[in-house]
């Protein structure tokens, strides 16, 4: 019998099995894909680490965090500097010094804070919707330039139907500096993330292509102890009602050139496009020249109605869903013997370090410190 059947291949499930067995304990990893690494797998084409379900940088401000996994695979220095790509014109992001003065032609700080204020000013009292929410932020032109048919294609909905919260807050900086995160710490792993999943699933058993609810019963015998770190309605057998998510298609296609768009993410922000983003996935490995390698992936990543069956990737987070999880948090709290934790388990949408974190903490409540 196994100490822990974790179920998962992802980070949260990772984490919690490298201080398993660190400790000794013996751990069957269940995976419904055919590979280890959840969404931060990566597949080799061409020499090129592409990431299979779209971009990933790591990036945090938790030293621990970071030095937890540079002590397992060594990080490049990639530093992300999206552009946004607006009916062919193209925008630095985040919104900076550099996209003022393409918007508008100002060169100073002040100039680009009184275009912006002016522009809020419409907005009056508690923003009632995304729209009113996005434009008490940054302004009218940015809005309708680089934030609202992006959106839009993202939710599926009109941004006048999106609730403001899900944009709390939008980041603008009076400086001409395209790093698009603010936090200590960011890179990619060198060659890629499956050499950092290797590192963390070493010592455990795992079974690939096998879908743990539909053998719950012959798996959890198995085990001492359960980690769970799938969708939690489906734990349950949506006995509440299902969770809604937004899920993602992706398009490759490979081109003989070393350099298609001379960035690893740009945006696509107008609605006519059907996707959101396109990525070249040879950027984000910092430390090789683009001619070292003559050919180029590209990526277009489509937003689409998420449906039983597909990938779930980011939770809808208005009020009715929060309700629903609320009933299935408590029922998985009744789970003697279970673990839930991780982005679906969770229902949240999480950044890598945060999965970690996450993880960390299960694993000081579960192993002690």
């Amino acid at each position: 019998m196994y100490d822990y059947v974790i179920v998962g291949g992802g980070l949260f499930g990772g984490v919690m099995a490298f201080h398993a067995v660190k400790r000794g304990k013996s751990c069957l990893v269940v995976e419904r894909r055919a590979h280890l690494g959840g969404n931060i797998y990566c597949e080799d084409v061409e020499g090129i680490p592409v990431h299979r379900y779209g971009a990933h940088i790591f990036h945090t401000s938790d030293r621990e965090v970071w030095q937890f996994v540079n002590g397992l695979v060594e990080f490049n220095r990639y530093t992300n500097c999206p552009v946004a790509n607006y009916r062919g014109e193209m925008y630095n992001m985040p919104f900076n010094m550099n996209t003022f003065s393409k918007l508008w032609g100002v060169t100073t700080p002040e100039e680009a804070r009184a275009k912006i204020e002016a522009q809020k000013s419409g907005i009056c009292g508690t923003p009632a919707n995304l729209e009113e929410q996005a434009i008490s932020l940054v302004g009218t032109d940015i809005y309708e330039k680089l934030i609202k048919g992006y959106t839009e294609k993202q939710w599926g909905r009109e941004c006048r139907e999106l609730p403001s919260f899900i944009i709390k807050r939008l980041p603008v900086r009076y400086t001409y500096d395209n790093n698009y995160f603010n936090d200590l710490y960011q890179g990619i792993p060198i060659g890629g993330y499956n050499g950092l999943v290797e590192k963390l699933f070493a010592g455990c058993d795992v079974r690939l292509e096998t879908d743990y609810l539909k053998e719950k019963r012959e798996l959890d015998v198995l085990g001492r102890r359960v980690i769970y770190t799938g969708a939690l309605d489906a734990y349950f057998g949506y006995c509440f009602g299902k969770l809604e998510y937004r899920s993602l298609r992706f398009e490759d296609e490979l081109y003989d050139t070393d350099n298609y768009q001379g960035v690893a993410v740009v945006n696509h922000t107008d609605r006519e496009v059907p996707y959101t983003r396109t990525i070249e996935h040879k950027h984000f490995d910092c430390t090789r020249d683009c001619g070292e390698i003559p050919k180029t992936v590209v990526t277009k990543e489509y937003p689409v109605a998420w449906e039983e069956g597909m990938e779930p990737y980011y939770p809808v987070n208005d009020g009715k869903n929060q309700e629903l999880y609320r009933k299935y948090e408590e029922l998985a709290k009744r789970e003697r013997n279970v673990i839930f934790g991780g982005r679906l388990a969770e229902y949240r949408y999480y950044d890598m370090d945060k999965v970690v974190r996450s993880g960390l903490e299960a694993a000081k409540r579960e192993f002690g410190a």
